[in-house]
């Protein structure tokens, strides 16, 4: 197909023609084109189909705000879809699609649906879908499901790269249009650092479209000039392609730089950006949308946007037809009249709703004052449109403006409410503006050429001065304010077919007004019954019109009326941008321990632990099944000596004068006694009483403790400790530091645990029972004079060391400690094997520490220390979590010692159905004993402390099994302690 619509002029590149497809057929367009207007150029007026009626569609807009237009691009894992065409620059090669149909774009199926649109009136689903309720899961939910959404997903992994960036400014100017860059050009010749980023792939906004001049030039010559004197400027960056979608706290920004999205490949560079901008000052230059006017059939493929069909023609020298009628209730709609006979387009008639025009039409044009469209002719596309005077006018396309809307949305993204300007017919920024912004040029109000340049450099002005900056001096752009007045004029009432306000999701005017009679009178319950504003234009072109439709309906003012503030993002973002790099492997840094190396030269098999890659376990030649693995190592440990890898445990510094004073207030049982050279186990209550997290702190001097925590509580505790001590304690002598990376830890367990330490820790310290006894710390060196922390603690039930090193040893270590243990036949055990021993000892870690369990329900009820106060104290006493029949973590071993166990299994009485209402609680951990030959578990059961020796069934329906279990101590091993004394 030829470019049949092409017509001269434009600011495409006609020396690169370009190759492109819509579905599968062969079309062309030129280096500055937008998907669109290519479209346009070569004829295609039917481009998609409405969400929910499935009526033809055509192009509506030129901008972000498009509703219909939206195509699926590329092919396979590349499939992008819901695009809007209006956006998406053309490049060679591009191949694009038309969506949300069933059989082809001329014939889908699914337009019956048009047919039952009587029956398909705004909130039928509400009404329809609740009875008969058996017919939901059958019927309904599968029916909707597979109607639901518009384009399709590839179902393939994305290949394309995405990534997030920061970016500092003094003042960060959105918007590329006169306004923005009056003030993009004031500041950077001021020499203030600044960022001017704008949606569009070409800066100058309504300068591009227009014939508007500034000075001697053209409005698009002078954008162009000034675009290259703002580019030549060190302190200044350009960010075309780039939307600010989000205006957040302490003048932060979201933008996002679609960087590759108009190439055909992105030889691996990032397809987009998602920045996080950070500014002193902001001016919001984003000028104003267009707002149609809603009467009869208004949808139809060929009824377009006044100015957009001024940018198609006079941007990108496309013509939206060839027999254009005009339909306006302002100034501006005729000036798309006049571009239109400039380029030799055969304009049909003016319709204006106005008795009296402020201008005239171009020669020859017919013109029709004080009257009104009702109706369309043409299903798939304008045929002709009837007035309101019963006269037809032929005509292929028709243009309608309903007047313009500032684009206020960045200016609410922090609560604030427009205001409503009657000269203007529109909602404005109010004063309770974001942090540091201002606002210019037409997102103001300014609708004038003349008035936005002007406003653009004042604000630019005000804003230097609060910077503490000079103010250039020199010749600031002028231009001649062109006629803007209008009237309000919302909807023709007359028209007898379907008026339309939400072309997306099929919202009519009858909707509106059906909402408001079935009581829904606020703005925000308006939107969700009738979904309007809910579409990717997020109503842009719809909400006032809307608005004015339900003042009608109530008899109030569009002010009295209100309306529903905006929200982050200004236009869509992709979920591949907002996680940035953060996918795959690379979803969140994996951590390495500093034995890393050494585990995998011994084959070991590592598994995830919160970041942390750990070893898992470590076969060995002729084991068959990880559980052989585990067992060796469980049985070596025990028979002998072990040695694992800690690191990845939290380690937090904790310093100062009051650093006693402040674990004990943190920690549920006392810390103001430690002795120095002693380590205390811990438990840590939420604010509600709940345990939060357990670990060791060692003393290890007058004001210095280092603690440990679980490694997937280690940020969380740090960050409640940094709560506590900036918000709660402020006045509090206390320094905490994360010293997790800073020190390789190894726990050493076993009879001969000492045995092998006597050999790495240099000979002056005494590591015999009575100079180092259980839970005793200190600062030793090892290897000939290397400092290190030795600490006296298991969780093995074992005799058991833990030493910590500098990270930068840390694979020394291991080594040096293996090396050591090689006359004692020392094993590396992994998490496993480490699993196992703490369920054989009865020692409570992830699974336990739910964040819904309480002291009492571990058995810890007695290290709530109530002689001082703590966090989480109070509330931890409420009647609901000390009930005499509440929960107790025991131990379980099956009845038939061959069976095993399964973690997650309710408890039932015997005998008793297996139900919710049956329930006594959970199995949360198991293991294998190799100690003692069978599976083993730990629990919480009600009354558990009591019910020693009784028997009970563990469910699991999840797997089918019911297993009979004998409640025990949950110490399977040593109940006394007498290993890990020895």
């Amino acid at each position: 197909m030829t470019q049949v619509f092409r017509i001269e002029g434009g600011l495409i590149n006609r020396a690169k023609p370009l190759s492109f497809q819509f579905n599968g057929r062969a079309m062309q367009g030129y280096e500055g084109d937008t998907l669109a207007s290519a479209l346009l150029a070569n004829g295609q007026r039917l481009v998609g189909r409405s969400f929910k009626y499935h009526r033809p569609r055509g192009i509506f807009t030129a901008g972000s705000e498009e509703p219909n237009a939206l195509v699926q691009l590329r092919e396979g894992a590349f499939q992008e879809p819901n695009t809007r065409a209006t956006v998406a620059e053309l490049f060679d090669g591009l191949t694009a699609r038309s969506q949300n149909h069933r059989g082809s774009l001329e014939f889908d199926l699914m337009a019956v649906n048009d047919l039952l649109s009587p029956f398909l009136t705004a909130g039928f689903y509400y009404k329809t879908f609740m009875w008969p309720k058996a017919f939901w899961e059958t019927l309904y939910e599968p029916v909707i499901r597979a109607a639901a959404g518009l384009g399709r997903l590839s179902m393939e992994e994305d290949p394309d790269k995405y990534d997030k960036g920061f970016l500092h400014c003094d003042l960060l100017v959105i918007g590329a249009g006169p306004a923005g860059l009056s003030a993009a050009l004031l500041a950077g010749r001021s020499g203030a650092r600044v960022i001017l980023a704008d949606e569009d792939f070409r800066m100058g906004g309504r300068l591009n479209a227009e014939t508007l001049a500034i000075g001697d030039q053209t409005g698009a010559d002078w954008a162009a000039s000034t675009v290259a004197e703002l580019a030549a400027m060190a302190n200044v960056s350009l960010m075309p392609r780039t939307t600010v979608y989000g205006a957040y706290d302490h003048g932060i920004y979201g933008a996002l730089e679609r960087r590759t999205d108009h190439l055909a490949h992105s030889n691996g560079k990032p397809r987009q950006v998602l920045w996080r901008i950070y500014s002193k000052r902001t001016v919001l230059c984003a000028g104003a949308t267009e707002r149609p006017i809603a009467f009869g059939n208004n949808d139809r493929p060929g009824v377009m946007l006044a100015g957009a069909v001024r940018a198609y023609v006079n941007r990108y020298g496309a013509a939206p037809g060839k027999r254009v009628a005009v339909f306006t209730n302002n100034d501006d709609g005729w000036r798309t009249a006049h571009d239109l006979a400039a380029k030799g387009i055969a304009v049909a008639a003016v319709i204006d709703v106005r008795e009296k025009a402020g201008v005239t039409a171009p020669n020859g044009v017919e013109s029709f004052l004080g009257c009104r469209v009702v109706d369309i002719k043409g299903r798939k596309g304008i045929k002709s449109v009837i007035l309101s005077n019963g006269q037809a006018i032929l005509t292929d396309c028709l243009a309608v403006s309903g007047g313009w809307n500032p684009n206020v949305h960045l200016t609410c993204h922090q609560r604030g409410k427009p205001v409503w300007r009657e000269e203007l017919n529109a909602f404005v920024p109010g004063r309770d503006l974001p942090v540091g912004m201002v606002v210019a040029g037409a997102a103001k109000g300014e609708m004038t050429l003349g008035a936005a340049l002007k406003d653009g450099a004042d604000q630019a002005a005000e804003v230097l001065t609060a910077l503490g900056r000079s103010v250039p001096a020199g010749d600031r752009p002028t231009a001649e304010d062109e006629p803007s007045t209008g009237t309000a004029f919302w909807y023709v009432k007359e028209s007898s077919k379907r008026a339309w306000l939400d072309l997306q999701n099929d919202v009519t005017v009858k909707d509106v007004k059906l909402s408001q009679q079935e009581g829904f009178r606020s703005v925000e319950h308006l939107k969700r019954y009738t979904t309007l504003g809910m579409a990717t234009d997020q109503g842009k072109t719809a909400n006032i019109p809307a608005l004015a439709v339900m003042a009608d309906c109530t008899g109030k003012t569009i002010p009295e009326t209100g309306t529903t503030i905006f929200r982050p993002p200004y236009t869509p973002v992709p979920i591949g941008a907002l996680g940035g790099r953060a996918r795959g492997r690379n979803f969140r840094p994996t951590r390495l321990t500093t034995s890393h190396q050494w585990a995998q030269d011994q084959g070991a098999v590592f598994v995830e632990v919160g970041p942390w890659l750990r070893a898992q376990w470590y076969p060995k030649e002729g084991e068959t099944h990880w559980r052989d693995s585990v067992d060796r190592e469980v049985k070596g440990t025990r028979r002998s000596v072990g040695i694992c890898d800690v690191t990845t445990l939290g380690k937090i510094d904790v310093q100062g004068r009051d650093a006693a004073e402040f674990l004990n207030r943190v920690y549920a049982n006392g810390f103001a006694k430690l002795a120095v050279g002693r380590v205390r186990y811990g438990l840590m209550l939420r604010e509600d009483g709940m345990v939060m997290d357990d670990g060791t702190t060692a003393r290890l001097g007058e004001c210095h403790y280092v603690m440990t925590t679980t490694t997937a509580n280690a940020v969380n505790v740090f960050r409640h400790l940094e709560f506590c001590r900036q918000c709660l304690w402020p006045g509090m002598d206390v320094h905490i530091i994360s010293a997790t990376e800073q020190f390789a830890q190894y726990a050493v367990a076993g009879p001969n645990a000492r045995n092998v330490l006597q050999k790495i820790v240099d000979p002056e310290f005494d590591l015999s029972n009575e100079g180092f006894p259980f839970m005793a710390c200190g600062e030793v060196t090892v290897c000939g004079g290397t400092q290190a922390r030795l600490f006296r603690i298991s969780f093995s039930g074992e005799l058991a060391y833990e030493v910590a090193v500098p990270a930068r040893y840390g694979d020394a270590m291991i080594r040096a400690l293996m090396q050591a243990g090689a006359e004692y036949d020392a094993v590396p055990y992994g998490t496993e094997a480490l699993s196992v021993m703490r369920i054989e000892k009865g020692h409570p870690v992830g699974n336990e520490l739910t964040g819904q369990t309480t002291a009492r329900d571990l058995g810890m009820a007695r290290m709530v220390s109530k002689k001082k106060d703590c966090i989480g104290n109070v509330l931890s006493e409420r009647d609901g979590l000390n009930d005499e029949d509440g929960l107790a973590l025991v131990g379980f071993k099956p009845v038939d010692r061959s069976r095993s166990l399964k973690a997650g299994a309710h408890f039932v009485a015997k005998g008793k159905p297996v139900t919710t209402e049956n329930d006594e609680g959970w199995m949360s951990s198991v293991a294998y004993s190799p100690e003692l030959g069978h599976a083993i578990g730990l629990g919480f059961i009600r009354r558990g402390a009591e019910r020693h020796g009784e028997i009970v069934v563990a469910a699991d329906l999840l797997r089918g099994e019911l297993t009979e279990v004998e409640i025990t101590s949950a110490h399977f091993i040593d109940p006394e302690g007498e290993r890990l004394r020895g």
